[in-house]
């Protein structure tokens, strides 16, 4: 896919609705060879998805052997919205709390207080973090209004083809 075609998806208003959304599903290939699919807070500052993550996390030695990723954001609601990204995920050791950690983190509904608390509880937890930056290499936008799943859009093709003959 070209880099143009990713743009041309990613800017769509359904892909930026997504692309504000609080998680993601990342999906990577374990060190012991079987995939793994888990849930984590992103940012998207228009060309990469940034995730945060302990310097001490699984994910780690398993993206530095594979640095392949797909990524998942979608809605609860019928029909639903899913945005489909593929990439890379680059790796950068941290001190401190990475921006983007606390960006991520901050559409949770906390009060004044509560937020105040809460990154002083994470400050004093993390001495740094890894970054993962992850830059699209392929993306999908499936709507269920202008764009389907590749395997149904195929049916549609078929059916369309049969009430034709």
């Amino acid at each position: 896919m070209q880099p143009n075609e990713i743009t041309a998806i990613l800017n769509r208003p359904i892909s930026q609705e997504l692309l504000a959304r609080d998680l993601l599903r990342m999906a990577y290939v374990a060190k012991d060879g079987t995939p793994r699919n888990i849930p984590i807070a992103f940012v998207w500052n228009g060309s990469e998805i940034v995730v945060c993550t302990t310097k001490n996390a699984p994910k780690l030695p398993s993206l530095r052997h594979n640095p392949d990723v797909a990524l998942t954001i979608d809605t609860e609601v019928h029909p639903p919205k899913i945005l489909l990204i593929r990439g890379r995920a680059e790796l950068d050791v941290v001190d401190g709390i990475p921006d983007e950690y606390l960006q991520a983190n901050g559409t949770y509904q906390m009060t004044p207080e509560q937020r105040v608390e809460w990154e002083a509880e994470v400050r004093s937890l993390y001495d740094g973090m890894v970054r993962i930056v992850i830059t699209p290499t392929w993306a999908k936008l499936i709507d269920f209004e202008t764009t389907l799943p590749t395997a149904v859009e195929e049916l549609v093709r078929r059916r369309a083809e049969r009430q034709h003959t």
